[in-house]
């Protein structure tokens, strides 16, 4: 953690002890909890803050120390504010309360990133309370639309921040499975007349979440799948001509019209969009293939806010119709004040053309914080422009005053850089003093049962099981890139015994695995078939995913998603007799010739297998992978107990899902078949490709798990045949048409 306060500096170690005795320490509930204060909530977030200078001047950049006292004493006031009303039962409705629902959620979020650089621990320990209150869960749980419903899924920033400050996999893994449900619905393929995102302010709420997700594990399907639906959501709401969104398609209609019959742009929506994108543009990766459509909308809707900026710094409720309400709003210019600093700070916006908006913008909002510390003239919640009073509060105000201020913090620093990293993890001394220990039970009263109490708690540690002793990978632990001497494309083929005897090779573009003997006695229907990896790095990565309990999951570098199942996966062979496949099990004996450099190399005898009951056949194979290549050169030597020759049938797995059956092709003359699987709702698409010599080609088959090209071949001859792969979220093709293309271009020796 970063310190940036330096006036409050010398408190901090005294703070910081204070606070670790108070998560460490057991006491009595008298002395734990004033009688007055309910169960977890603590003195110092009720005690008054003084009130800094707030009277800034709009033409001035303010110091980094002045504005940072502003954010730290609203931010105190609505902890206070907050921790002085009861909790709610029900949380969907409250607007003021410590709720778990987007109103408050959008307070954390200013709240949390305010908390990486305060040296008051006080903020962090309060979100950790209210974290722990929820249980780190979400809600809408009660039917398919409020489990999608992006509102719910705010306050899993909050949740994401202290997982990166933590690494604690609970704190992270209700959210995650609420994402991974969502996460198919977001990548529908059969597009829907109704949007999961509808109105624009779901762009604040969810995208981000989304976004961040996939930066903490390494998986790139939440972002994937987000942008898909970001995109539909824009595709109805922005308005090109106007650089401005609607709230909803509601507001396309003519009883949605503002008194002189025109369209309205509420402010808080187009606010609840630009300070989505910057959160969003803070996680998504910077070779990410849509960035500048994002990009190019932010730059937009900057240049047409600044033009809309009234006289007094704020922007008008109804941007195009500033007369309609001509009352003072803040809820819509806390967000233009933070989007416009953060374009500035992270080089999307010209700092002489935005700078003076954002001076006039804070001096502004400064006047309307009110003598509780809270930000007047908000906007109650809605839909649409409407009145203000100047003594109404919200927490989506103050929240987003935090944001802008920290930014407005930073624009006395150099320009930063994107995508912004996450936060370093806490020391566990930091970790201790910001995490509230619940108070005794009301039954520990008296020394006696302190001490009682003491030791049961010393025996609950020492006698529970900790996971941590296996010293296993966490489940969301992103993969690890190698050093930077390993960081370099190479060829390699490796026996994996600590897999179940797997093979595994893979060069520059493709992963692939043959199964072992080992696998055989374990898995009764595992057999010859080639499994086929994604992948997006250039290096090696096989190895390292491996080490994972689950690698199935993508953390960055690729994945095993592809289901060889009972067929033949990707090329995998057997002999075609009386219209069926017979199949050996998986190899027997091995050996690697060459690894590490240029080529893989090696091979793999399989025991004879029965052709139905006219004979037995058995097989030699040689595998050569050179870099650069998406191909696997393999050379087969059949041996049979019968000299007539055989009908080889090479095999890609069939696959159907919800997007279908894939696409197949089937080229004789060239020798080739080829099969686009349907996209894997989480993980894409992934296409396979055999060629053989044309020559030997007797025509295609298929059976109830493969598709086939079977070939003649004559026992103890050996033959060649090539097998390549591609995966559209790798770093080679990015489609079917991309893949297909160039499958047919290449030149192959048989």
């Amino acid at each position: 953690m970063s310190w940036h306060t330096p006036h409050r500096a010398a408190h901090l170690s005294l703070r910081l002890a204070f606070a670790l005795l108070a998560t460490t320490a057991l006491a009595s509930p008298a002395s734990a909890q004033t009688p007055t204060l309910p169960p977890g909530v603590e003195q110092a977030w009720l005690e008054p803050t003084p009130r800094p200078v707030l009277n800034v001047d709009p033409a001035v950049l303010p110091s980094r120390a002045e504005t940072m006292a502003a954010v730290e004493y609203v931010a105190a006031s609505q902890i206070k504010a907050m921790a002085g009303e009861p909790i709610a039962l029900s949380t969907g409705s409250n607007l003021s309360q410590m709720s778990s629902n987007w109103v408050a959620a959008t307070f954390y979020i200013g709240a949390a990133r305010l908390a990486r650089v305060s040296e008051d621990p006080e903020t962090l320990r309060f979100l950790t309370a209210v974290a722990e209150h929820y249980n780190y869960s979400v809600r809408g749980a009660r039917s398919g639309p409020t489990m999608l419903n992006a509102d719910d899924i705010t306050i899993g920033d909050l949740y994401e921040e202290l997982y990166a400050r933590r690494g604690q996999e609970g704190v992270l893994l209700p959210l995650r499975q609420r994402l991974d449900w969502q996460v198919p619905h977001l990548n529908r393929a059969t597009e829907t007349p109704q949007l999961i995102w509808w109105w624009a302010d779901a762009l604040y709420m969810a995208p981000p979440v989304f976004a961040r997700m996939s930066a903490i594990t390494g998986d790139p399907k939440y972002l994937v799948a987000a942008d898909k639906e970001w995109r539909r959501t824009a595709a109805r709401l922005w308005v090109p001509e106007q650089r401005l969104f609607l709230r909803d398609e509601r507001f396309k209609d003519d009883r949605h019209r503002n008194a002189k019959g025109e369209h309205i742009y509420w402010s808080r929506g187009n606010g609840w969009v630009m300070g989505g994108l910057a959160r969003w543009l803070e996680s998504i990766p910077a070779d990410f293939a849509g960035r500048a459509f994002y990009t190019d909308i932010f730059q937009q809707m900057a240049g047409r806010v600044i033009g809309l900026q009234r006289a007094d710094g704020l922007w008008p409720a109804s941007l195009l119709d500033p007369d309609a309400f001509p009352q003072a709003e803040t809820s819509g210019s806390v967000f233009y004040v933070y989007a416009l600093a953060w374009g500035i700070n992270h080089g999307l916006l010209d700092r002489a053309t935005y700078l003076p908006h954002v001076t006039r913008g804070w001096a502004a909002l400064n006047r309307h914080v009110l003598p509780n510390g809270l930000i007047g003239a908000t906007q109650k919640t809605g839909d649409m422009p409407v009145a203000t009073d100047p003594r109404d509060v919200g927490l989506y105000t103050t929240g987003t005053y935090i944001l802008a201020g920290l930014e407005i913090a930073d624009l006395n620093g150099p320009v930063q850089s994107l995508p912004q990293p996450e936060p370093k993890r806490d020391t566990p001394d930091i970790i201790a003093a910001t995490t509230p220990t619940p108070p005794a039970p009301v039954t520990v009263i008296g020394p006696e049962e302190v001490r009682r109490r003491e030791a049961e708690m010393r025996a609950t540690r020492a006698l529970s099981y900790d996971p941590a002793q296996l010293k296993r990978p966490s489940t969301i632990e992103p993969l690890t890139p190698p050093p930077a001497d390993q960081q370099v494309p190479r060829a390699v083929v490796r026996f994996a015994p600590d897999r179940l005897d797997d093979l595994l090779w893979e060069n520059d573009r493709v992963a692939h695995r043959i199964y072992g003997p080992a696998l055989e006695s374990r898995e009764a229907p595992s057999g010859s078939g080639i499994d086929a990896w994604a992948k997006r790095v250039r290096w090696p990565y096989m190895d390292r995913q491996l080490k994972f309990p689950n690698y199935h999951i993508d953390r960055g570098e690729g994945l095993d998603y592809y289901d060889v199942g009972r067929g033949r996966g990707a090329g995998g062979l057997g002999i075609w007799y009386d219209n069926k496949l017979w199949t050996s099990r998986n190899f027997s004996t091995y050996r690697i010739e060459e690894t590490g450099g240029k080529e893989a190399r090696f091979s793999v005898d399989y025991r004879p297998w029965p052709v139905d009951v006219a004979r037995k056949v058995w097989e030699t194979r040689s595998f050569s992978l050179p870099l650069g290549s998406s191909f696997t050169r393999m050379t087969s030597t059949l041996s049979s107990d019968k000299a007539e020759p055989l009908i080889v049938g090479i095999g890609i797995s069939k696959r159907k899902n919800e997007n279908g059956t894939g696409f197949v092709t089937r080229d004789r003359e060239n020798g080739r078949l080829m099969f686009w699987e349907p996209e894997n709702t989480e993980h894409g698409g992934m296409g396979i490709a055999i060629t053989v010599d044309p020559a030997l080609v007797e025509g295609f088959a298929e059976d109830a798990d493969n598709y086939l090209i079977l070939v003649r071949v004559t026992p103890d001859r050996p033959f060649t045949y090539y097998m390549g792969s591609a995966w559209d979220r790798g770093l080679d093709f990015n489609s079917r048409a991309a893949w297909e293309a160039f499958v047919t271009k290449q030149k192959f020796d048989f």
